[in-house]
């Protein structure tokens, strides 16, 4: 095996505060908040850098103007569907009444707004709805189920992430017969018009999950701005450099790294129902070995994978799982996968099932999870094409794949 470095573009914000403060300035807030205003702001459940001190920043702006701010969780059926479970992962984020200075009003109760043009209930959050104006902060990204002109971000969080559990299941019934690209957009856009959306924050992260630009946007130009960001997004994003090998090996998954807990758009696999697979990778068998703390036992994109280990089934909280799934029309990845006793009996497992490959022509890719790949650990097989890359560099020889006494597999730096 031998460590490799991707060569990747990664622009980084020196200071997320200073960046806050100079996008909303542009916005003319002084003119637009009535005194005493009750102001609605989101957070959602991702693991994005820096957002509690994103969040935390917006909220004393809007203090500063006079407004009363307050927290609502938008995250669909996240925190096991409950109001609870969605404070206790803003929790994890470092986002509580305490750290924001803010109430956190968490319900799962919703109001009807309006009703999509396929005859579906628009559901978003009471305080939400109740509020005299609403913040959006989200990232932007690529989705990881589907391709469009917007994918995942502000109008994703107002489409799903503010209908709590039962809006969020509203949405992706109607995805499963109309897609993704279809629906998001005419959801968010409803609600866009309906609430009294104050403006947007659209973050944009880089290849190493670090901020590499914010933007404020005023209601009438949230679509245009977060369609110029998701372009943005795409050059930033990081893939695995090589279309086609045979064993990934994924050291951890978890909603806290993607909302399938490996990134499709790096794995190559979406299984959702009338979206197409990815021309490229082609992996012919993916092993998952663990599942982050910080999924609190969610291990949703587990189906995802060919094999798995008995620690990370031991973790899991299937009511989660099962509630996440449901709710986001993707049972297919909560399958559980074949899951050996330890790491090493998964990897010799997917070596035993790529066909006519012996082990030292296999072609192995072992990341950390699908965030971190701009360094990564790939075998002999693969360093051909690697001197071949000028995006490529070999780091070091670590020697042969490894396993400690127990078959865990030896922690190596990726």
């Amino acid at each position: 095996m031998y460590r490799i470095s991707q060569v990747i573009d990664a622009p980084q914000i020196d200071s997320v505060q200073e960046e806050v403060v100079r996008e909303l300035e542009c916005l003319d807030l002084a003119s637009r908040i009535t005194p005493g205003a009750r102001i609605a702001v989101t957070a959602g459940s991702r693991g994005i850098n820096q957002i509690d001190t994103i969040i935390r920043q917006v909220i004393d702006v809007l203090k500063g103007h006079g407004a009363s701010p307050f927290i609502v969780p938008a995250m669909g059926s996240h925190g096991n569907g409950t109001a609870q479970g969605q404070r206790d992962i803003l929790r994890s984020l470092n986002i509580t009444e305490d750290t924001m200075g803010v109430e956190v009003l968490s319900s799962m109760e919703v109001v009807e707004a309006a009703v999509s043009s396929h005859g579906f209930p628009v559901l978003v959050d009471k305080y939400a709805a109740e509020a005299d104006g609403v913040v959006v902060i989200n990232r932007v990204k690529p989705h990881t189920e589907f391709e469009g002109h917007i994918e995942s971000g502000m109008m994703k969080m107002m489409a799903i992430g503010l209908g709590k559990h039962e809006g969020c299941f509203q949405v992706h019934k109607q995805t499963v017969n109309y897609g993704y690209s279809t629906i998001i957009p005419e959801i968010g856009g409803i609600i866009l018009d309906r609430l009294p959306v104050l403006f947007g924050i659209g973050i944009v992260e880089n290849a190493y999950d670090e901020t590499a630009l914010i933007r404020a946007c005023l209601p009438e130009n949230l679509i245009r701005e977060e369609q110029a960001l998701l372009k943005k997004a795409k050059t930033y994003m990081a893939r695995l450099p090589f279309d086609q090998f045979d064993i990934l090996i994924v050291d951890e998954i978890g909603k806290n790294i993607s909302g399938t807990g490996m990134d499709t758009n790096v794995i190559g696999r979406i299984m959702f129902v009338g979206e197409p697979e990815p021309v490229k990778p082609k992996i012919t068998r993916i092993v998952a070995l663990d599942v982050t703390d910080s999924a609190h036992g969610n291990g949703l994109g587990i189906g995802l994978a060919d094999f798995t280990t008995r620690r990370f089934i031991d973790k899991l909280d299937t009511t989660a799982m099962a509630t996440n799934a449901i709710a986001a029309m993707t049972p297919e990845k909560v399958r559980l996968p074949i899951a050996l006793e330890t790491d090493r009996a998964a990897v010799e497992a997917a070596f035993q099932t790529i066909g006519a490959v012996p082990p030292d022509k296999a072609r192995i890719v072992h990341i950390k999870n699908t965030l971190e790949i701009s360094t990564l650990h790939v075998s002999q097989a693969l360093t051909a094409e690697v001197e071949n890359s000028k995006d490529l560099v070999i780091d070091k020889k670590l020697g042969p794949l490894a396993f400690e006494d127990s078959g865990r597999i030896k922690k190596v730096k990726l």
